[in-house]
């Protein structure tokens, strides 16, 4: 099997999806001083993470500790105070920062997609990009097509889960938050994210325009 050390992409969104209020649980404990003898704990314990299998919490645990670690402490000090919405859109900020694969979804497929005059995103959208991919890096490429097609289908759950996507009419929607949610990432250069949130140029002004 190709090498994985020469890829900058990994395929654990599989095993653990958008899983908002899971992450809301873990959340303290991960920005807790003794953070990993409280994980290991409710590991083993199960008393507020409310997941039966002690297989799923262990994976569900790595993959939060590394959205938490892709973005800084202060990110998560202020997403605490955000509206519900607003901290769906901060995991999704975490998970675009996780995952080049999620990232490379997002702005290669879906905000194309929205600067296009169709909005509709499908699974067969993705894949065409993940064509692409595979055929740029060898790790991915050796992935087999089921495991491609549920990082697919794990994305689009993302994007649906963030508010970003009807899951009906698998219509695009673009995130209007109050501005005070959207603050962090003006206030640390992180700009593209709200460009993420499908944001135009004269709505992110207004926004800016708002926080002077």
């Amino acid at each position: 099997m190709p090498n994985k050390i020469n890829s900058p992409y990994t395929a654990t969104i599989t095993g653990c999806g958008f899983l908002y209020y899971e992450f809301q649980r873990m959340l303290p404990l991960l920005m807790a001083e003794n953070s990993e003898a409280l994980l290991k704990d409710e590991l083993e314990n199960n008393r507020i993470f409310h997941v039966n299998s002690r297989t799923s919490r262990s994976r569900f645990m790595i993959e939060f500790k590394r959205r938490y670690a892709a973005v800084p402490v202060s990110f998560w000090m202020q997403y605490q105070q955000l509206s519900e919405s607003g901290q769906r859109a901060g995991l999704l900020y975490a998970i675009l920062k996780c995952y080049k694969l999620v990232f490379d979804f997002h702005f290669n497929v879906t905000v194309k997609l929205w600067n296009s005059i169709d909005h509709h995103l499908n699974k067969s959208n993705v894949m065409m990009v993940f064509s692409e991919i595979a055929a740029q890096d060898a790790f991915v490429d050796s992935w087999t097509e089921n495991t491609k097609d549920r990082c697919a289908s794990q994305y689009l759950t993302i994007l649906r889960q963030a508010g970003l996507l009807d899951g009906k009419t698998g219509e695009l929607q673009a995130l209007h938050l109050e501005a005070g949610d959207f603050e962090y990432y003006l206030r640390s250069g992180e700009e593209w994210f709200l460009e993420a949130c499908f944001l135009y140029p004269y709505e992110i002004n207004d926004i800016k325009s708002r926080l002077q």
